[in-house]
């Protein structure tokens, strides 16, 4: 299983190349950075990305609905140009509290929304024109002037269709708040099926989780309640905590000690994960001794 670090976009654009630069330093092979009221990811990686090589640079997520599927092509494509090929593109449909009470759009149809922008975007990566008259998109785009190679497009596919949809279409899917019950026994087989039914390479599934390296594994537990609350009200979300049968996020969160921790990121690999992206959480010593194992456990696997 391949490890990367989930890491905070705030601060300067100096400082944020420096974290990226730590974690390449440190043989770590990806960072992700999520796309929520901060920079623009996707900018933000093409800089971070020219100055620091040898490091995956993951989008986790960027939403569709803002983006017109020609721009993020586009864009994406120039983060490849950028960094000699190193983005993995992560996209997702966000919720439907942002997508109507903060940029004004409908969420009426969000698999048919994915399915006519994954119709746009895929071969527009490719390197190939797109011809869509759908629902929710009506395009008819040339190819796009830009030489650089199509990065792996992971979607963030949580129930059954979701995850049909990217086993057929996509490379992936990237998961979050969701635990590995539910990873063995939705996710992967959900994906897979779909993937080979469509005579498509294995997906890659990349988890997402809080974790904390700790011996106060009840104190960090009720810490991930309250700092990722947020997730535990959102239904796309909530519906993987009830699936793995927790409260909240606390229940899927990664604590315990160094090896209790190293077996339960283990765990997730013998239960078809692909790759797995650290969100580090707790005191600043428990930070240090999580980003120690990740460091780690990417470097020895």
């Amino acid at each position: 299983m391949r490890y990367g670090l989930l890491i905070d976009s705030g601060g300067t654009i100096a400082e944020l190349t420096d974290r990226v630069r730590q974690v390449a330093d440190a043989g770590v092979p990806a960072v992700g950075m999520s796309q929520i009221f901060g920079y623009d990811t996707l900018t933000a990686l093409a800089v971070v990305g020219s100055r620091v090589p040898d490091v995956e640079l993951v989008t986790a997520v960027v939403p569709t609905y803002p983006r017109h599927p020609f721009m993020l092509a586009a864009q994406a494509l120039t983060v490849q140009a950028a960094t000699g090929g190193r983005l993995t593109l992560g996209i997702g449909l966000s919720h439907k509290l942002v997508v109507e009470n903060i940029w004004g759009l409908s969420f009426d149809q969000p698999l048919r929304h994915m399915r006519e922008y994954l119709q746009v975007l895929m071969p527009l990566l490719r390197g190939e024109g797109a011809s869509v008259d759908g629902e929710t998109l009506k395009v008819n785009a040339f190819p796009l002037e830009v030489k650089a190679p199509a990065p792996d497009v992971l979607v963030a596919a949580l129930g059954p269709k979701m995850l049909e949809l990217a086993g057929q279409v996509a490379d992936g899917t990237m998961t979050w708040m969701t635990g590995p019950q539910t990873i063995e026994s939705l996710t992967v087989p959900g994906i897979t099926t779909a993937a080979d039914q469509a005579g498509r390479p294995a997906p890659r599934v990349s988890v997402g989780l809080p974790v904390c390296v700790t011996t106060d594994v009840d104190g960090a537990r009720a810490e991930a309640d309250t700092t990722f609350a947020i997730y535990g009200t959102l239904p796309s979300y909530r519906a993987m905590l009830d699936q793995e049968g927790v409260a909240g996020p606390g229940g899927v969160a990664v604590v315990g000690d160094e090896d209790t921790v190293a077996a339960q990121l283990r765990h997730f690999a013998d239960v078809g994960a692909t790759d797995f992206l650290v969100a580090p959480f707790g005191d600043d010593e428990a930070r240090r001794r999580t980003v120690a194992l990740v460091t780690e456990l990417a470097t020895s696997s």
